[in-house]
């Protein structure tokens, strides 16, 4: 009898080993994306002014990583274009809002994350795509099918941007057109745990992108909120839409706490990462801040941005790491053991994202020396432009020329333009290093050409004083070559044979460039006093 009991206690240990074993091969992955959150109504980042009534969210803080500097871009669908291939709006060619004021719509031919999970396991991974897609045009019809010709073996949400009633919307499922009546939060949280529960015992990626709190403002039902207090009647809606994107983000929580619940229901909590962002900044009728969505200022770029589960060691950390809502694409392939992706990946279609999986697991501080954002819509407005930042510096280049320079470590609202034709210091030295690393990124002129390199040879001739104060002389001045003086912007001060015989005293103290027809290429870096 004794001796049964023990086989007995063996055979069970044996079996709940092998069901724990079982389940921690099973990784699936389950991102969640918020339309028009800045991490400014996220009451867990420094940042925040007001808040949004988040608590299902944030239980994914004890387990996970909260990223402090998350940038997306400034609009929704160049983020979706963004995570779903690894690459910048320049290389999609999506810049803004499709549907919008811009016809660019993503390429059905793109490498995109499904498409290398199907790669790296046929027939191995589930994968879903639930909720708004915005990444093509809903006409023709025939493009409803989009979405699985990306990869996702099952579809199923809104096509479009923005819904145009949260009550009665349409709804396209694998390419097939209906009306649905249910909330769009809802009906996408429902339909993600029935996939999830179809998906039970197999790996899955699903991507579930709410609607929430895009545009139209409404009151949702009633049953989702903890204390309703408002009308609900248009003009209240006009006059405080603040009160409404609030309402709407706090039903947007309770539909991802069901699904969280399923996950516990189905025992897969513990083998789930789970990724939280916004896709942009606020709205500007209920931004805290200004410039908000659509533009390059932290207002419309800094998101909210957690990992959390079973992949994240040590978890209950906050990281300062510059990352971008792009480095998504390698992280969720690595979160699937795909690490050789980048094997997949044709010369013709360079990635920009970088795997944040050396953080998640606690092996490295940071990813990126900087990371990179753009806008750009047709017709070209005065708001377009780009953007690039290391851990102190941001530097904007809009498209119509203006250029600034922000100190985001003193200065994290943006409201000290530092950049001048006459920088010096560290301001200088983190421009250069800033507009030179996009001019390389681009792969043309910016108007910041002339930053000096490891690669730039010095001229064969030196010139002096240096610093100077009205002359510049050579020792051996050919009278055969031209000679340039540039701004540190580029703008061209003198062009001439005659250098030595010029007079500067009137130029502003700064740092200046030099070149001649000897040397093509190179520059002197200058220093008047």
């Amino acid at each position: 009898m004794f001796r049964l009991k023990i086989l007995k206690s063996i055979f069970l240990l044996a079996f709940f080993s092998a069901l724990s074993l079982s389940a921690l091969g099973q990784r699936n992955v389950l991102i969640i994306i918020a339309d028009d959150l800045g991490s400014d109504y996220c009451g867990f980042y420094e940042n925040h002014l007001d808040t949004v009534n988040l608590p299902n969210v944030r239980r994914l803080l004890k387990t996970g990583v909260r990223f402090k500097n998350a940038w997306s871009n400034p609009f929704c669908s160049p983020t979706r274009a963004g995570i779903l291939t690894g690459r910048y709006s320049f290389r999609t060619g999506v810049g803004a809002a499709i549907g919008g004021n811009t016809t660019a719509v993503l390429d059905t031919a793109e490498i995109t994350i499904p498409k290398l999970l199907t790669k790296f396991k046929p027939a191995g991974i589930a994968k879903a795509h639930i909720g708004k897609w915005h990444l093509q045009t809903p006409t023709p019809k025939t493009n409803y099918i989009f979405p699985n010709k990306m990869g996702y073996d099952h579809y199923e949400g809104s096509f479009t941007g923005e819904l145009a009633n949260y009550f009665n919307w349409t709804k396209i499922t694998n390419g097939t057109e209906s009306t649905s009546s249910n909330y769009a939060s809802t009906e996408n949280a429902d339909n993600a745990i029935s996939f999830i529960k179809k998906n039970k015992d197999t790996p899955f990626f699903v991507w579930l992108a709410f609607n929430a709190a895009h545009t139209p403002y409404h009151l949702p039902p009633t049953s989702l909120l903890k204390n309703n207090t408002l009308s609900g009647s248009s003009s209240d809606i006009s006059a405080n839409p603040k009160n409404y994107f609030k309402a709407m983000n706090e039903a947007m929580d309770r539909e991802i706490g069901r699904v969280f619940d399923s996950l516990t229901v189905y025992n897969l909590w513990s083998n789930t990462d789970i990724i939280f962002i916004g896709d942009n900044g606020d709205d500007s009728r209920v931004a805290q801040s200004s410039p908000a969505k659509g533009s390059v200022y932290q207002g419309g770029l800094q998101v909210p941005m957690i990992i959390s589960g079973p992949s994240v060691k040590s978890p209950n950390r906050t990281s300062d790491a510059l990352v971008h809502t792009t480095d998504l694409f390698a992280t969720i392939l690595e979160l699937f053991g795909h690490s050789q992706w980048a094997s997949q990946i044709p010369s013709s279609k360079p990635v920009d994202s970088k795997s944040l999986l050396p953080i998640l697991k606690n092996n490295a501080q940071e990813v990126h020396d900087w990371i990179f954002a753009e806008v750009f819509k047709g017709p070209n407005p005065a708001s377009d432009g780009k953007t690039i930042r290391n851990k102190t510096y941001k530097f904007i280049k809009l498209d119509d020329g203006t250029k600034k320079l922000f100190n985001l470590a003193q200065d994290p609202n943006e409201k000290t333009n530092l950049y001048s034709e006459n920088m010096t210091g560290s301001n200088l030295t983190n421009w250069e290093y800033l507009c030179g690393e996009m001019s390389k990124l681009l792969g043309a002129t910016i108007g910041c050409s002339l930053v000096l390199s490891a690669e730039i040879e010095p001229l064969k001739a030196i010139p002096f004083p240096n610093p100077f104060s009205t002359n510049i002389q050579f020792a051996n001045q050919s009278e055969e070559l031209i000679y340039v003086l540039f701004a540190a912007d580029g703008k061209e001060i003198y062009r001439g044979p005659n250098i030595k015989n010029q007079d500067f005293s009137f130029l502003p103290k700064g740092v200046y460039y030099l070149q001649s027809t000897e040397n093509i290429g190179a520059l002197f870096k200058m220093i008047k006093e």
